[in-house]
């Protein structure tokens, strides 16, 4: 039977495909009784799938039929189920390590389009000010309508230092805008520090990768040794997040949670979708957990130091499940603008002959039992980012996306929200949008929540 810790680390949380990013390792579902097949529907498959092959106008190969049969009976699931051939389950395996080739972005499928899901900070597509919402129309001279994800994702490959030219639809720009992105082999680096000033410090993890736990606490004891004093606040930075490993996510949260505090709960048919994660060392350390539990090494003092978390409608997955587990908790303030809404667990489940699935398996709920699906992390104090003209995208804009328990209240808030219309058309400001550095001098929400960091009391009072 496997350990605890192995099943946690077989969930990949994030929807972070082909081109890109954190991935995590297989998972093995136990074997559930199956219903009957539907016999007349499979031989129906079998006699579209024969006509095809002969009477279709061109010769189409076996290989190709069944691999186009496969991609669309995912991706007709869900946003985030899909099938992964040869080449994108060996990438989703090197993912989890943090350097991998490309373009830098999360994407999906829209109305047979390229959607960028978020682009990943410090990246050449992140640089040049591709934004959560686009649809890529053309990927040089080849038009992205007609093309399935993973064939779309392979032309955005390629050798680092060449580029590629995209035309991208933006809502609120009446015509297409064209983009040059020069592939990069890219390496994020997950976790980033500083101090604020003295007394204050600040943490951004931009993904959840295999080394984020241990490059967090890295971080916090740096902050702690460079103050020299406990420090008087600290904030923590999920903005833009996409996601990642859930035991990645566990390990965050225990750096400011007691041991045994639960972090998330998941639900689904299969046994192994059924899950209580706390912040025992055994659910985000593989070998040795008592012997390396890295959370140990760190000062107490930030079991209590006064926490701000910030969030955006760019934080989805793991980085919800850590702000939601902080605030069920009441150990931070989480502030921001409410986050993407992604709250399903999907599973990497390998088949026998090389490739894999993508499978949606569970959803997840924070530990007061609150589902996020479609529906997001509400901020306990607003902040908008000062682009309030800018349309943004969340999960319940996805077609086909997976429901939300309390559907009904869900689809209210999401109608609710359609109805709020920038202030402006935008046009120019969408044409010209260009992503400022999140802790910066420009950036407005870091200035608001160290204000409200410095005088959390009377906040948390209210």
């Amino acid at each position: 039977m496997r350990s605890k810790f192995e099943k946690v680390t077989l969930i990949f949380i994030g929807s972070l495909l082909g081109i890109l990013i954190s991935v995590n390792l297989p998972v093995f579902a136990d074997k559930t009784k199956s219903s009957d097949l539907p016999i007349e529907d499979l031989r129906t498959f079998a006699e579209v799938f024969g006509k095809i092959k002969t009477d279709y106008v061109e010769v189409v190969e076996d290989k190709k039929l069944l691999s186009e049969a496969l991609t669309g009976m995912l991706s007709g699931l869900d946003p985030h189920s899909t099938y992964l051939d040869l080449d994108h389950f060996k990438d989703l395996q090197q993912g989890t390590s943090g350097e991998f080739g490309g373009l830098g972005i999360e994407v999906g499928m829209e109305d047979g389009f390229v959607k960028v899901i978020s682009p990943i900070e410090d990246t050449p597509a992140y640089d040049a000010g591709l934004k959560s919402g686009d649809l890529i129309m053309k990927l040089d001279e080849t038009l992205v309508k007609g093309l399935n994800l993973n064939d779309a994702v392979k032309l955005m490959r390629g050798k680092p230092g060449t580029p590629i030219n995209l035309q991208v639809l933006r809502k609120g720009v009446d015509t297409p805008i064209d983009i040059k992105i020069v592939r990069a082999q890219i390496k994020t680096k997950s976790v980033k520090a500083k101090m604020i000033e003295p007394n204050y410090g600040y943490v951004r993890v931009t993904q959840f990768q295999e080394r984020t736990g241990e490059d967090l606490a890295d971080a916090l004891q740096k902050l702690w040794k460079e103050n020299k004093h406990p420090l008087n606040g600290l904030i923590l930075d999920m903005r833009n997040n996409p996601g990642g490993l859930l035991n990645s996510a566990v390990a965050v949260s225990a750096a400011f949670l007691n041991e045994g505090d639960l972090v998330v709960y998941t639900e689904g048919r299969a046994p192994d979708s059924k899950m209580h994660l706390t912040t025992i060392p055994e659910n985000f350390i593989r070998d040795n957990p008592q012997k390396n539990n890295y959370i140990n090494k760190l000062p107490l003092g930030y079991k209590n130091t006064p926490l701000v978390v910030l969030v955006n409608n760019g934080s989805a997955s793991a980085s919800e499940i850590v702000a939601g587990a902080l605030q069920d908790h009441k150990r931070a303030l989480i502030v921001g603008t409410r986050s993407f809404g992604k709250g399903s667990v999907q599973s990497i489940l390998p088949m026998n002959n090389g490739t894999a699935i993508k499978l949606t398996t569970a959803r997840y709920f924070t530990p007061n039992g609150r589902s996020i699906q479609a529906k997001g992390i509400d901020p306990d104090i607003i902040i908008e980012d000062g682009n309030q003209d800018i349309p943004v995208m969340r999960e319940a804009d996805l077609t086909n996306r997976l429901s939300n328990p309390e559907e009904k209240n869900n689809r209210k808030a999401s109608e609710d929200d359609a109805e709020k219309k920038p202030t402006s058309d935008g046009g120019e400001a969408l044409r010209n949008y260009k992503p400022i550095e999140l802790g910066g001098q420009d950036d407005k929400q870091y200035a608001e929540a160290v204000k409200i960091l410095k005088d959390i009391d009377r906040y948390q009072k209210n």
